[in-house]
């Protein structure tokens, strides 16, 4: 087993007014040769977006992009006819394929918006563009790890292309689980939105992470009020 921890502390971070942003992985300006992605995984972004603000129309091509809304909404309107509002127990997926255009704000006038922006390399390129966007919150069982993502189009949750999956559990009380990696050759980059987690004997804080592989299972022990991603992903990009 192969491990290494991201503290949050040593994240990128980018303030910009209307946005503040820290990166896990090189990012626009920010660049770290030692931290350029992990795996499939090439851009995990803890954006806050002020009332009001957004991204303009930007183009993407030949990326798997996923929004998750931690609190507030975040509206979407892209190239292919879009136009939607991801609130806070969604869920979204964009396959870039071939190429679209897009952009993002924050649609209220009174409150912020923060939200997980997380971009993965896909399985084959030039694909056709596609968008999905689904509630979660149904999908996570209390104090479990809940699927939310994977490669099957079958799944209750998105679906994207690449063997990825992503779960997602909220903890109300002391839990202590194992996790089993979902295909041989995946590493597993566990991102601790709240509370406090043990990984393999590694206690992380808030936004803190870690990133595993060469394994086939994990200890997880959290403490209430935990709430975690943990992405499942190929090791060759």
């Amino acid at each position: 087993m192969n491990l290494r921890l991201f503290p949050a502390d040593q994240r990128g971070h980018a303030q910009h007014g209307w946005l503040e942003s820290y990166h896990s992985f090189s990012f626009a300006s920010y660049y770290n040769p030692e931290c350029m992605h992990f795996g499939a995984l090439r851009v995990l972004n803890d954006d806050w977006v002020a009332p009001g603000m957004g991204f303009g129309t930007h183009p993407h091509d030949n990326m798997e992009i996923i929004s998750i809304p931690l609190s507030g909404d975040l509206e979407h309107r892209d190239s292919m006819g879009n136009r939607s509002v991801i609130k806070e127990g969604e869920i979204q997926v964009m396959s870039a394929g071939t190429g679209i255009t897009h952009s993002e704000y924050n649609p209220n006038s009174d409150r912020e918006v923060r939200f997980l922006q997380i971009w993965l390399f896909p399985r084959s390129k030039n694909l056709t563009p596609r968008y999905d966007q689904k509630p979660i919150a149904d999908l996570l069982q209390p104090n479990e790890l809940s699927v939310v993502l994977s490669p099957n189009a079958q799944d209750k949750g998105v679906w994207i292309h690449q063997d990825a999956w992503f779960s997602m559990g909220e903890f109300d009380q002391s839990t202590e689980l194992i996790y089993e990696s979902k295909k041989s050759g995946n590493g597993a980059y566990l991102f601790l939105l709240e509370g406090s987690v043990e990984v393999e004997g590694h206690n992380l804080g808030r936004r803190d992470a870690i990133g595993v592989w060469n394994y086939e299972q994990l200890a997880l022990r959290t403490s209430p009020g935990t709430r975690l991603l943990l992405m499942d992903v190929p090791m060759q990009a």
